[in-house]
This record gives structure tokens, C-alpha cells and sequence, in this order.
């Protein structure tokens, strides 16, 4: 009985293991959709293997800045509501996905794509509600 539960246990690391390489595999493909420092910090976490600590020195602030927004940047590239969208870009225009992009992605908040784009937050607010209702299962 105890070689079959160590065969269980052994089935169950390996197929973590799996889940594990199977996320960062995603996450490497994902960061493509990043730009500048954030594209940065995700190159040195998943290539490099750069330690939180390490990537603080060199970015010149605290390590908890670092492991913080690499965890935001984690959670984002993961949730998939982007990757939703550009499943249906045939819907969206090309300013709609760029709006998707910030607001799923990069994490920008509804003014500041507003701002950025010279859109109107109201604009923006509309989309984000059409995104939604589009990226929600019916």
C-alpha cells in the first residue's frame, strides 16, 4: 500500500512539474505582448532566472517594488481576457484592441488610455463595456 501511495505522490509531482513548465511556456509567449521596462522585468524573471533582489539593484529600488510588479504583470499575462480579444479582433477595430491592450495588459488605468489615446474617457468606458460583453461567456 505505501509503494502505491509513493507512486501517487510521484504521478502528482510530475504532473505539477508539467502544469509548471506549461505556465511558463505561456507566460515567455505572453510577454511578447508587454513593451519597455515591463517586457524588461519579464525577460530578466523568466530568461535570466534574475532573482527579485538582483533586479533591484540594477532598477535602483526596493526589492519589494520589483516582486510586486512582476506578480501584477504575472497575474495579467495569465488572466487570458486579452488573448480573448484578439480571438475576435474581426469584431474590434484596431483602436478598440489597442485599448484592450492597455487596460488588460499594460494595467493602464480608463484616463490614462483616455489621455494617451486623446480619447474621451467616455469612449474608452464605452469599449471596455463592449470588450466585455464580448469576452463573457453566454
Amino acid at each position: 500500500m505505501t509503494r502505491s501511495r509513493a507512486q501517487k505522490t510521484i504521478q502528482r509531482r510530475n504532473k505539477t512539474e508539467d502544469e509548471f513548465e506549461d505556465r511558463i511556456d505561456l507566460l515567455r509567449n505572453r510577454a511578447s505582448f508587454l513593451t519597455g521596462k515591463d517586457r524588461a522585468l519579464m525577460q530578466m524573471y523568466l530568461e535570466n532566472a534574475t532573482t527579485f533582489s538582483q533586479m533591484a539593484r540594477l532598477a535602483g529600488v526596493n526589492e519589494a517594488n520589483i516582486a510586486r510588479r512582476i506578480h501584477k504583470l504575472v497575474r495579467r499575462l495569465l488572466d487570458g481576457q486579452y488573448i480573448t480579444c484578439l480571438r475576435n479582433r474581426d469584431k474590434l477595430s484596431p483602436l478598440q484592441i489597442k485599448i484592450a491592450r492597455d487596460y488588460f495588459v499594460r494595467g493602464l488605468s480608463m484616463h490614462k488610455i483616455a489621455d494617451t489615446n486623446k480619447i474621451t474617457y467616455y469612449t474608452v468606458r464605452q469599449t471596455m463595456r463592449y470588450i466585455q460583453r464580448l469576452t463573457t461567456p453566454q
